[in-house]
């Protein structure tokens, strides 16, 4: 349920879709919500704010950073990404969930595929785990306030970070790039606050993809692609 007032209960804000609302503090360019979140906080209440990636995690059972209300170069104060600290890009072990299914409803076709799709990206995490496990290294969740990515480990000195794509129920292509896109974006805010850190971004894929372009793309832009059952060069 969407509440448009604020109240003593309110404990969670989704900020995304407020470019539309009228801002009410000028001085703070805050939107009406974010002015009662940040009031909130003043008076002692923990109100946790997290962005629309943070809420899927949320959906899913997983942590999600909340979200620190600053002032940018430009004036305005929006929520930010705590900056994590260099020993805070691998949080807690990752946990593999089981699936629910959703029940038959007038949408069964597509609702089968979401579960289909779901599924499927547990599989290829399970899967990861397990192969990592028989190298002897720990598969664990992003550190509070450390980027969304699916999972990380470590070996030795060198950290990696892995966004996993399911190709169940959807295009491959659109998955591909949209993985692409998400693990370049993590490693990126990565870098830039670990810059001594040695950081590998990683696309693991449900199963090896139809067009053979996709290696010595990612590999172009610094990805290692790989995919279930047998993660080749992992």
């Amino acid at each position: 349920m969407v509440k448009s007032d604020f109240s003593r209960k309110v404990t969670l804000v989704v900020y995304g879709d407020l470019a539309s609302k009228v801002v009410t503090d000028s001085r703070r360019a805050y939107s009406s919500t974010l002015v009662d979140a940040d009031a909130s906080r003043n008076d002692g209440r923990h109100v946790c704010v997290v962005d629309a990636d943070g809420f899927s995690r949320l959906l899913k059972g997983r942590p999600a950073a909340c979200l620190e209300l600053r002032r940018s170069a430009s004036g305005r104060v929006r929520p930010v990404a705590a900056t994590p600290t260099r020993s805070e890009i691998l949080g807690d072990p990752l946990r593999v969930r089981s699936p629910g299914r959703h029940p038959a409803v007038e949408l069964t076709l597509d609702m089968n595929r979401l579960d289909e799709a779901t599924t499927a990206h547990e599989a290829t995490v399970g899967a990861l785990a397990a192969h990592l496990s028989g190298q002897g290294l720990h598969v664990h969740a992003p550190a509070p306030g450390a980027p969304a990515f699916d999972a990380g480990w470590s070996r030795g000195a060198d950290v990696f970070i892995a966004e996993i794509k399911s190709l169940t129920g959807a295009r491959e292509d659109q998955q591909i790039r949209l993985g692409i896109g998400q693990v370049l974006d993590y490693a990126h805010q990565l870098r830039t606050s670990h810059p001594d850190q040695r950081l590998h971004a990683v696309l693991v894929l449900e199963k090896r993809p139809a067009d053979p372009r996709w290696s010595p793309l990612t590999r172009s832009v610094g990805i290692r692609l790989t995919w279930a059952p047998d993660f080749p060069d992992l």
